[in-house]
């Protein structure tokens, strides 16, 4: 009886739901057919890199249709079993391709094919320094001892206000850890964060660690991944792709400021590295420590139904107090490009005293609309349709949204009006405005136009910790993590947009952002005010949080949540469509529309998920297309025959749908 040929199942980067079957490279060694090799094989014209996913003696194809591999390039898999069990989760999860998620988690040197058998990889530097190591508090000792204490698969929400000392929490923690000859693996949501973690690791371990982030090189990127996987790194500290880095001796995970929605991918893979770490310990059978002073409503439902332990610190350490808060009642009130002539005198007053004082204003560039005088003509991107920004260093109009530009018109299209004018404010235009008011202080803007460059975020916050500028001008990046010791007064100039906000997430994000632009403020020995400018002072949810915190105001905002059925009580599924006509957008959204109007919606009362599993973030499952209807969007979305049959007729590309 002749042998049954050897059949490979190889993943391709590409858009197919499906893996592709190859006959096994001529004068193969079996054993070196381990899934999470990576296979050259011949595809079309060309030769692309592929992953083993599984061997077999069947296909679905005529066997003579087969061609072989052309090589196997690696002596043993890249991926180990368990991380192909993850991604293969999240392929499924996500309903995303699953060779464009397995390439995800290779860098992009292994994903062009380099073979690392004979690449040398230098170990990072490591400290030999003795630092001074702070005695814990009582609260800090009691969570270290529960972490600790703890054997298997455990989530741990550390709720500590900021300044609470999470980070030595996370730091003893992981010193038994290393201990045990075990890895940990640390994931920060901004590259900004990634330095002053770095450092501080670095000042307290003598031990190799390994940084994985988007402003590597991609030899650098490969040589951390590879000091991970063979387990020489103890520490490995990244953001939110790290979490695919494969561990050879994983011990712990830990999320730093894990309600942060950096966390989530919004283009490509769209994932949230939060749920996926909580995914992964529980296969590797690991601890997993999820760290915030406002932590998630789908965290704090978590607890509530005791999926996971909450761990408290209350308190700030050492001499430092909470900050006092301020509304400003914008009404009626005159103001310089944003700034209020209340917030003028105190960040006068805070200056005098020698404190440094930090304003936030979560809107880049110089204003956020440029608009016609005599006709009302608004510029808008001609891609999205959302408003075009106006940056003046360099002078450009730039969507935000989708990453357009455009040069800076100079007379009305619509009327010929030559005088058009910035309508709004942002960082760029505050710096102007402060720069005016406060000419004998120094001031810096922190955002993504200003650190753009390589280590320019480092320089910047080396520079702001010597108390170089009194005045600290940023977006989102200011307010995540970073320790200011010398601020005295944080400023919040535009409140509402969030609690006005049609997106049921608003309401959270901007609570969250208030707290932790508030925990910038008075975190040494110094007290720090916080100031909210608003034209909504009597907002409920506003009040509550200032005069009752953040957990109060979370409380409120989950049994809202409750009875509208929203996530983390029911489930979502948000499609997205892309393509250069618009008309192709909206009938293949119509005919989604239409196929889910086939199947019945579940009731209003349905019971909420599974109370054995931790919730997930229900409301971010997300498609690129909807030809894998499984799972969570199997009660609601089954159109895969109307969506196959639009791609087939071209109206959409399947490379167009997000």
């Amino acid at each position: 009886m002749p042998n049954k040929p050897t059949i490979l199942h190889i993943a391709l980067q590409s858009p197919f739901y499906h893996c592709f079957d190859y006959l096994a490279p001529a004068n193969c060694a079996p054993a070196t057919l381990q899934p999470g090799v990576r296979v050259k094989v011949p595809f079309g014209t060309k030769e692309r890199i592929g992953v083993l996913l599984s061997v077999d003696h069947k296909t679905e194809l005529a066997i003579s249709k087969l061609k072989p591999a052309l090589a196997v390039i690696d002596k043993e898999p890249l991926l180990p079993e368990k991380l192909l069990q993850l991604i293969h989760w999240t392929h499924d999860y996500y309903h995303h391709p699953i060779g464009d998620t397995i390439f995800t988690a290779l860098p992009k040197l292994l994903r062009e094919g380099r073979e690392v058998d004979d690449l040398v990889i230098p170990l990072p530097p490591i400290n030999n320094d003795e630092a001074t190591i702070p005695t814990p508090t009582t609260h800090q000792q009691k969570a270290i001892d529960a972490i600790t204490t703890t054997s298997g698969f455990q989530p741990f929400v550390l709720d500590g206000v900021t300044g609470s000392g999470k980070t030595e929490v996370y730091l003893r923690v992981i010193e038994q850890i290393i201990q045990q000859k075990k890895q940990a693996l640390v994931l920060v949501p901004e590259i900004g964060l990634t330095p002053q973690t770095v450092t501080r690791f670095q000042n307290r371990f003598s031990v190799p660690i390994a940084i994985l982030h988007s402003q590597l090189t991609d030899k650098e990127r490969l040589h951390a991944w590879l000091l991970a996987k063979s387990g020489a790194a103890a520490i490995i500290i990244g953001t939110r792709s790290a979490i695919f880095t494969p561990l050879k001796t994983p011990g712990i995970i830990i999320l730093d400021e894990e309600h942060d929605q950096s966390f989530k991918q919004q283009s490509g893979l769209r994932y949230s590295a939060r749920d996926i770490a909580v995914v992964r310990a529980k296969q590797e059978n690991i601890p997993i420590i999820l760290g915030s002073a406002t932590p998630s409503l789908e965290s704090l439902y978590n607890v509530k139904r005791k999926n996971y332990l909450r761990l408290h610190l209350p308190e700030r350490t050492g001499t430092a107090t909470h900050p006092t808060f301020n509304l400003i009642d914008l009404r009626n009130q005159k103001s310089h490009a944003g700034l209020s002539e209340t917030l003028i005198q105190n960040i006068r007053k805070h200056l005098t005293n020698n404190g440094q004082v930090l304003i936030f204003l979560n809107r880049r560039g110089y204003a956020p609309t440029l608009i016609c005088h005599s006709c009302g003509w608004v510029a808008e991107c001609k891609r999205c349709d959302a408003r075009m920004t106006i940056h003046q260093q360099p002078k450009y109009l730039h969507c935000h949204h989708c990453g357009a530009t455009h040069p800076v018109i100079k007379k009305c299209p619509q009327c010929s009006y030559e005088q058009l004018s910035p309508l709004g404010t942002g960082t760029e235009r505050l710096e102007e405005t402060l720069s005016t008011i406060f000419p004998d202080y120094p001031l810096t803007r922190m955002d993504r136009d200003t650190t753009r460059k390589k280590n320019a975020l480092h320089d910047l916050l080396k520079v702001i910790n010597n108390n170089e500028p009194r005045i600290l001008i940023g977006t989102q990046m200011l307010a995540k993590g970073h320790h200011f010791p010398n601020v005295t007064l944080a400023a919040i100039l535009d409140a509402d947009t969030g609690l006005l906000s049609s997106d049921f997430r608003a309401t959270e994000n901007i609570a969250q952002l208030i707290t932790q632009v508030a925990g910038r403020a008075g975190r040494a020995e110094k007290p720090g005010e916080v100031f909210i400018q608003t034209y909504n002072p009597q907002h409920p949810l506003l009040l509550q949080l200032i005069e009752h915190g953040y957990h109060k105001f979370a409380n409120t905002t989950l049994k809202e949540r409750q009875a509208a059925q929203l996530p983390p009580f029911a489930y979502f599924a948000l499609l997205r469509a892309e393509a250069k006509n618009k008309d192709a957008v909206f009938e293949f959204l119509e005919t989604i529309k239409n196929a889910t109007a086939r199947h019945p919606t579940p009731h209003p009362s349905h019971p909420a998920p599974n109370p054995r599993h931790p919730v997930l973030d229900t409301g971010s499952t997300s498609t690129r297309s909807v030809q894998h209807p499984k799972n969570t969007m199997d009660s609601a979305v089954k159109p895969r025959n109307d969506a196959e049959q639009l791609l087939k007729n071209n109206t959409v590309s399947e490379s167009q749908l997000l």
